[in-house]
């Protein structure tokens, strides 16, 4: 474990003791999922639940307590806003690196932001509550276009990630076959993911190439994407294992 993980450890070792002691919630800001899934490690399942503000989030907020003994639930502290050229016709063409940038430019850090949704020349950000009164007012212009900012309640169906079925052949059906199966990479380079604790399964940070999936898995590699594994579906004569799975694109 590096020391920037560490750091994140403790911090939500913190948070954890914090909702125990004072029986309300404790939120972190945005994480990768890999770095969330750390607050299991500090906390009992019932205590955490991760979120970016619709499902299948890369980018997410850790919430602390136990709502059994809480007694209530509460939203998370993420709204969702909307950045578009005022002028479409005379928009520069934006991409999300964009996007980012003309934010990060403001002061803000990018542990207050989640992930951000790029369609037809506009972005849809999730953000920490606290921070959007300050886009909102500030955020004028990216790269050359004027733009405008507003929160909304939803992102549209079609800036979501889209699944695609595939099928695959392996001839174990080990976690880190199937990566290199799907991804295209040797063995050894797969394992290497587990290494370098790039892969989550269902959120939580997983460390053992040798893991044999359960179904409906969903699994996201850092740099790579994410899928969601559906099962074994034959054996072929040479001994190789057939696998349903969905890849977001």
């Amino acid at each position: 474990m590096n020391e920037h993980q560490k750091k994140n450890l403790n911090r939500f070792e913190e948070l954890a003791a914090r909702a125990r002691s004072s029986g309300i919630y404790t939120f972190s800001t945005f994480h990768s999922r890999e770095t969330a899934s750390l607050a299991y490690e500090v906390a009992s399942e019932k205590e955490v639940m991760l979120w970016g503000g619709t499902d299948n989030c890369e980018r997410v907020v850790a919430r602390f307590g136990d709502p059994d003994e809480i007694g209530y639930s509460e939203d998370f502290p993420i709204c969702i806003l909307c950045v578009k050229p005022k002028q479409a016709k005379y928009a520069d063409s934006l991409t999300h690196r964009d996007f980012l940038g003309a934010i990060l430019n403001l002061g803000i850090e990018r542990d207050m932001l989640g992930d951000i949704l790029v369609h037809e020349n506009s972005a849809y950000f999730f953000v920490i509550d606290k921070v959007s009164d300050v886009i909102r007012s500030d955020l004028d212009r990216v790269k050359h276009t004027a733009v405008s900012c507003s929160v909304v309640a939803s992102v549209p169906e079609d800036c979501l990630p889209k699944l695609s079925e595939e099928h695959i052949t392996v001839f174990s059906p080990r976690l880190d076959a199937i990566l290199a199966k799907v991804y295209h990479l040797s063995r050894e380079d797969a394992k290497t993911m587990f290494d370098d604790e790039k892969v989550t399964l269902n959120g939580r940070l997983c460390r053992n190439p040798e893991t044999l999936l359960k179904e409906n898995t969903t699994v996201s590699v850092r740099g790579y994407g994410k899928m969601e594994y559906h099962g074994e579906e034959y054996t072929t004569k040479k001994g190789k294992t057939g696998l349903t799975i969905w890849r977001y694109i």
